[in-house]
């Protein structure tokens, strides 16, 4: 049987991943993180939990210029040093990604905007 946890207990864990990364970092990469594409530094407060659902702070919507060149695929978070909090994100222009990009292909120099991020908890 699959662990279910509370709502409380998911919204407890989601504003922990948000409370440990202020001044971290998004970084998004190519499939298999082959390339890295492009890295946003996180505002402080980084987001938010509302019952299962970690919101980023992107409002207003966050910028950065492309470091490497391909389409977006995958997404992790980071604290300020580098260290990994959360890894398996996705990240693409559709909308049904966990990061949603105003252009999933990325060129080096490009201006790359992040409208929006959010997940959700695990059941």
């Amino acid at each position: 049987m699959a662990i279910v946890y509370s709502n409380g207990v998911k919204q407890a864990r989601m504003q922990a991943v948000a409370d440990a990364v202020p001044g971290g970092k998004i970084k998004v990469y190519t499939t298999g993180k082959a390339t890295l594409l492009a890295v946003w530094t996180l505002p402080n407060p980084a987001g938010s939990a509302s019952g299962a659902v970690l919101t980023w702070d992107c409002d207003p919507d966050l910028s950065t210029t492309g470091v490497g060149a391909g389409d977006a695929a995958v997404a992790e978070i980071t604290t300020a040093a580098d260290v990994v909090e959360v890894d398996g994100l996705t990240a693409g222009d559709v909308g049904t990604e966990d990061l949603v990009l105003d252009n999933a292909t990325i060129a080096i120099g490009q201006t790359v905007t992040l409208a929006t991020g959010t997940f959700t908890h695990a059941a």
